[in-house]
């Protein structure tokens, strides 16, 4: 079992003059030669995020190269890269968090967050709602549908449903439309995803409120508490529009022991199916009336920014985001390092 208080210990820190080279990768990324934020209409703050993030590695002593173009992987070598922290999740790609890390496993270049295939069982939420459930994690129902033919038929479940995007990162798609009573009207909701090119996850929608669980990768994983993303809308979700632009923000959670106790073996058992991870959120609805919790899904390439769900619950055990992202680096190079060597025999 974790403990919910990390011991200090436990937390790596770089050394006083680290050497490792890191290639930060992010869209819109604060690039040579002036590394100015440049926010654009309608990120959500994202470069300001990115910019803060670049501030911190390099005020911790790691020389960081940025990019905002991900070919730039094609063009390096890998000799002068020792690892590539990306937060390039929102590509114009089909499963796009699954590309960077791929294609640093060919290149024999070590990467923040998790090897390929559990990055691609994050990415697909049906897929990590089937394993999620197959490990003891209390899922909703639910039912894929990809084409407007699928909607014909409705799903095994009674309503009240929640649709959203199978895929997908920031709530992409999830609206207070999500939300719906009957199939009649989760089928148009469905329909309008799909005709905006998505595969669409149905679930049995789940009274209550949004948590989620902040954890750290190391040796056990390190649960840094429970923290619940505030919401104005319906039903207490978080739609796209909230997720972007996070207005309301987040605050700490204050569960009793018996909840605290259960999200700690959901991240016991998560991590032993799917783990090492450098870090990441396990997110669910919990019913404060009933006491059940809903595991929704599992974020890797999430929020580390100050603001975050991460650094939020990080501080009341007096960590910084510099701790988190020194922690962070030093993992994840201590993760892969035995795997060096067979990396070798890639040209």
């Amino acid at each position: 079992m974790i403990a919910l208080a990390p011991a200090p210990a436990r937390l790596m820190r770089p050394p006083r003059d680290p050497a490792t080279r890191i290639l930060f990768m992010a869209r819109r990324v604060p690039e040579p030669p002036d590394f100015a934020c440049r926010p654009f209409e309608g990120d959500g703050g994202y470069t300001a995020y990115y910019h803060r993030v670049w501030q911190v590695l390099t005020a911790l002593g790691y020389p960081v190269a940025t990019t905002s173009q991900c070919r730039t992987l094609f063009g390096i070598s890998p000799s002068s890269v020792d690892l590539v922290f990306s937060l390039y999740n929102r590509m114009p790609i089909n499963n796009p968090e699954v590309f960077v890390a791929s294609v640093c496993e060919f290149l024999r270049l070590s990467h923040v967050g998790a090897p390929p295939n559990t990055r691609a069982l994050a990415e697909d939420k049906w897929l990590s709602k089937l394993t999620a459930c197959a490990i003891g994690l209390p899922v909703a129902d639910g039912a894929i549908y990809a084409s407007l033919a699928d909607l014909e038929k409705p799903p095994h479940f009674a309503g009240p449903y929640f649709v959203k995007n199978r895929f997908g990162a920031a709530s992409e798609g999830v609206s207070e439309q999500s939300v719906q009573d009957d199939w009649d009207g989760a089928a148009k909701v469905a329909a309008a995803l799909i005709g905006r090119g998505m595969s669409v996850l149905v679930e049995a929608y789940a009274p209550g409120i949004d948590i989620t669980v902040p954890v750290l990768g190391g040796q056990t994983p390190m649960m840094l508490g429970v923290v619940r993303p505030r919401s104005d809308r319906i039903g207490g979700i978080i739609t796209e529009d909230l997720k972007r632009h996070d207005p309301l923000g987040y605050e700490m959670a204050d569960p009793d022991p018996i909840l605290t106790d259960q999200l700690a073996v959901d991240v016991t058992a998560l991590w032993a199916a799917a783990g090492p991870m450098d870090y990441l959120r396990l997110d669910y609805r919990f019913d404060p009336a009933t006491g059940r919790r809903t595991f929704l899904e599992f974020n890797i390439c999430c929020h580390i920014g100050r603001s975050g769900a991460i650094c939020l619950a990080a501080a009341q055990w007096g960590w910084s985001q510099a701790d988190i992202l020194g922690h962070v680096v030093e993992y994840s190079l201590a993760r892969q390092r035995a795997h060096t060597e067979a990396r070798r025999w890639v040209l």
